[in-house]
């Protein structure tokens, strides 16, 4: 029996460490264990957000702390911009359209990433008049593309814009400096982490984006900011709903890349990425993402020749273990997606391309897999 290996997006393994840390002895809200507990964990969530921020945590999937971000700053009819680089920006969007705010959407090429050019323009347009905030996607998984934060946020601050960051895939994974480059909200989960776990939603938050809160009418309960804030601030702080193993698990994560350290984390998984990409490029086959800079260290997609059937390559893969996902909407029977997450190794990037040449030979597609895996090899060693 082959051991599974998973490798689509958004299904990155808990590692043993995590669920270790789950396992302690449960303590009560009102204990000082658990105020000190908190205290820990959010103090090392400021390190990983880079920021000087409250960070709040409550728990939740993705989706809804994508929904959190709206709410909690915006009002029906206010006049957003959506950067759309994929499927995770659209659906936020359509989270914003629903609770009544008027989305303006700048699209980009698949593949290719919104710039801050673009943005400056649009705002400087006729549509672009009574904005109010900017979303954007940092890491957008469906496409495998990687936004220069750095520069958007300057765009933002130059218009007086609230500029609003989905990490949902990024935080832990590429460089988010929150507060040098002018994030004022970030919504994230801790499942790219070292130790993740995708049921914790994390916002970081700042005095603008507070400001913003005040006026913001869209109805909230379950995802109101502003009262889980209140709940932290409690002489014994309260986190409503928040099951305390999963604090229990997150602080392991966060004393854990305090030990590694964020820049060596960010290094490793540029190392495990290029490996991935040069060997794909040796098989004879097209990435989606050309661009180094804008290419995504956690995701690569493939672009599937004409004579190969995305569906046949990744069957293939499933009778050998590894199970991955093809593109969405447009993408769709065009591409195929790997994640290399953090738990991974140079060895699984190796299994990766040669089972990958071996799915590409069953469809009578001629490549060199020796050369591929050398490849693979010396960006290992040199690079």
């Amino acid at each position: 029996m082959k051991t599974p290996f998973l490798i689509a997006p958004c299904s990155t393994p808990t590692p043993r460490r995590a669920f270790q840390g789950r396992a302690q002895k449960i303590t009560c809200y009102q204990d000082e264990a658990f105020k000190a507990l908190l205290g820990r964990v959010t103090g090392g969530l400021q390190d990983v957000f880079q920021t000087k921020n409250e960070v709040l945590i409550l728990p939740g999937g993705e989706t809804g702390a994508l929904e959190g971000a709206v709410v909690n700053f915006f009002s029906p009819q206010d006049k957003v911009l959506f950067g759309i680089m994929g499927e995770s920006g659209n659906r936020w969007a359509q989270i914003a359209e629903r609770f009544g705010l008027q989305v303006l959407r700048l699209g980009s090429e698949r593949g290719e990433v919104i710039t801050a050019p673009d943005v400056e323009l649009l705002l400087r347009s006729e549509a672009g008049k009574d904005i109010k905030g900017v979303f954007i996607t940092h890491n957008e998984i469906s496409t495998g593309v990687v936004a220069d934060i750095e520069r958007l946020g300057k765009v933002c601050q130059k218009h007086h814009l609230l500029f609003l960051v989905d990490a949902l895939n990024s935080l832990g994974v590429v460089d988010l400096k929150t507060d040098e480059w002018g994030v004022d909200v970030v919504v994230a989960s801790p499942k790219n982490l070292i130790a993740p776990d995708p049921y914790l939603s994390l916002f970081s938050v700042n005095d603008k984006a507070w400001k913003y809160n005040a006026k913001a009418r869209c109805p909230r309960y379950y995802w109101d900011l502003a009262q889980t804030r209140k709940y932290f601030h409690h002489p014994t702080p309260e986190s409503p709903c928040i099951p305390v193993s999963f604090l229990f698990g997150l602080d392991e994560t966060v004393q854990t890349i305090k030990k590694e350290g964020l820049e060596n984390i960010f290094s490793r998984r540029q190392k495990l990425s290029q490996m991935l990409r040069r060997g794909i490029e040796a098989l004879g086959l097209e990435l989606l993402v050309k661009d180094e800079y804008i290419a995504s260290p956690s995701v690569t997609a493939i672009k599937v020749q004409e004579e190969v059937e995305a569906e046949q390559i990744t069957s293939f893969l499933k009778e050998e273990g590894i199970t991955t996902i093809g593109g969405e909407a447009k993408l769709q029977g065009k591409i195929i997606l790997i994640e290399h997450s953090d738990c991974f190794c140079a060895f699984d990037i190796a299994n990766i391309i040669a089972t990958l040449g071996r799915a590409l030979k069953a469809q009578g597609v001629a490549v060199d897999l020796a050369k591929s895996l050398t490849r693979v090899w010396e960006v290992y060693d040199n690079e």
